[in-house]
C-alpha cells in the first residue's frame, strides 16, 4: 500500500483534533482551539514521521504512550483537572480506535495500530470520526461532571465606544437577570472602563462596595443603566456586584444583544486566559 504524508498528516490532524475536543467537552476543560490544534499537529506530525525507515522504533508502545501524554499537555496544560482530562482523552480514543478498527475488519483493509494509515477511503475516514465525536458527545453529555468551556472573544458596546475581550463560555454558570431572565456576563471591571469618558469609570474601592458606587456615580453617567445584581458563589451566600447594561455584547458568533455587563471589583482567573464570563 503506498503511503502519502500529507493525507497521513491531515487525516491524523484531523483525528486527534477531534478526540482532543471530545475529550475536553467530556471533562469539562476549557477549550483553546489554538492548543487543541497544536497538540493535534504534534500527533499527525509523529503519525507521519513513524513511516520513515530510520525511525521504525517510534512505534514501540512506550512511544506511543508518551507522544498521547505530550498530546495532551499541549492540548490542556495548565488545566485544573488535568489528569480526568488525560483519562477521558484516553477512553475516547479507545473508543473511537475499536470502531475505527471495526470499519477496518469489516472492509478488509489494514490498519497500523495507533496511527492511522488506513486504505480505506479517506472521506470515509474523516466521516466516521466526525459521526464517532459527534456520537460520544451525546452518549456521554449526561455523565460528564461540568458542562463545556469554550474562550472566544467577545465585543461589548456602549453609544459610540466598543472594547474587546476574551470570554469564557460556561454553561455551568447560571447568572441571569431576575426581572428579564436573560444571561449576565461578568467582566473584570477594570477592563470596563474604556467604554466610559474619562474619569467616570468605578474604580476598584467603588466595585468592591457596589451599593454605595451606585449612589455617588459621577455626574454625566446615565444611572439609568446601573443596578445592582445580588449574586450566589461559593463562600458567598448572597452578594451584590454593580451591573451596567450595554447595548451590544456579541461573544463569538451568538449576538445577546443588549444585557446586563457585572462588574466584578477582581479578577476572574489567575493566568489571566479571560476577562469574562457568560453562561452559554
Amino acid at each position: 500500500m503506498t503511503i502519502y504524508i500529507d493525507e497521513l498528516f491531515l487525516l491524523n490532524f484531523v483525528v486527534d483534533y477531534l478526540l482532543l475536543l471530545a475529550a475536553a467537552r467530556l471533562s469539562g476543560a476549557v477549550i483553546h482551539r489554538l492548543r487543541l490544534a497544536a497538540g493535534a499537529a504534534l500527533g499527525a506530525a509523529y503519525a507521519a514521521v513513524v513511516f520513515f525507515p530510520a525511525l521504525g522504533f517510534l512505534l514501540h508502545p512506550l512511544c506511543k504512550a508518551g507522544a498521547a501524554v505530550l498530546m495532551v499537555l499541549v492540548g490542556f496544560g495548565g488545566c485544573r483537572h488535568l489528569l480526568r482530562t488525560a483519562l477521558v482523552f484516553f477512553g475516547v480514543s479507545a473508543a473511537f480506535g475499536g470502531g475505527i478498527l471495526a470499519l477496518e475488519l469489516l472492509g478488509g483493509q489494514r490498519l497500523t495500530l495507533g496511527v492511522f494509515s488506513s486504505a480505506l477511503d479517506l472521506k470515509l475516514i474523516l466521516l466516521s470520526a466526525a459521526g464517532c465525536y459527534v456520537l460520544l458527545s451525546l452518549v456521554f453529555r449526561r455523565s460528564a461532571q461540568h458542562g463545556g468551556q469554550e474562550i472566544l472573544p467577545a465585543v461589548l458596546t456602549l453609544g459610540e465606544r466598543r472594547i474587546a475581550l476574551s470570554a469564557l463560555v460556561d454553561t455551568g454558570n447560571t447568572l441571569t437577570d431576575p426581572l428579564t431572565n436573560r444571561p449576565v456576563m461578568v467582566a473584570e471591571g477594570e477592563k470596563i472602563s474604556p467604554l466610559f469618558p474619562a474619569g467616570q469609570a468605578p474604580g476598584p474601592a467603588a466595585l468592591r462596595d457596589p451599593v454605595s458606587a451606585l449612589e455617588h456615580l459621577p455626574p454625566g453617567v446615565n444611572r439609568r443603566r446601573f443596578r445592582l445584581l445580588p449574586y450566589q458563589a461559593v463562600g458567598v451566600e448572597c452578594g451584590m456586584l454593580l451591573a451596567l447594561r450595554v447595548d451590544r455584547v456579541k461573544v463569538g458568533r451568538e449576538d445577546y444583544g443588549s444585557i446586563l455587563v457585572a462588574l466584578s471589583p477582581n479578577r476572574l482567573t489567575d493566568g489571566g486566559g479571560y476577562s469574562a464570563l457568560i453562561g452559554a
